[in-house]
């Protein structure tokens, strides 16, 4: 995985905007969707790539959207998967710890 496969993943989650939704965990999985986006950006603008502490929160992360994107209805599933999808490809192209 090369920065230009996440820059490119990171431009189509932009453009895919928020999806409309009710669930009682949309807080929740709007603050997700705010920290994976901010280690994506910070991982774009850096060389060193993420730091020790961005990997494990962007794994929480993913732990957290397996759980809570189950029961969305398809538009916004979609959107949490390809978020999901984006914070996957960081973790690959970070050093085994």
């Amino acid at each position: 995985m090369d920065r230009s496969m996440i820059a490119t993943a990171w431009e189509r989650h932009c453009s895919d905007g928020w999806p409309q939704f009710s669930s009682p965990h949309q807080g929740q999985l709007m603050t997700i969707d705010t920290v994976i986006s901010g280690c994506v950006v910070y991982y774009l603008h850096t060389s060193e790539g993420l730091d020790d502490q961005r990997v494990a929160i962007v794994k929480d992360c993913l732990g957290d959207l397996d759980e809570l994107t189950e029961a969305l209805d398809t538009e916004p599933q979609a959107y949490f998967c390809r978020l999901r999808e984006l914070g996957a490809m960081l973790l690959s192209n970070e050093p085994p710890s």
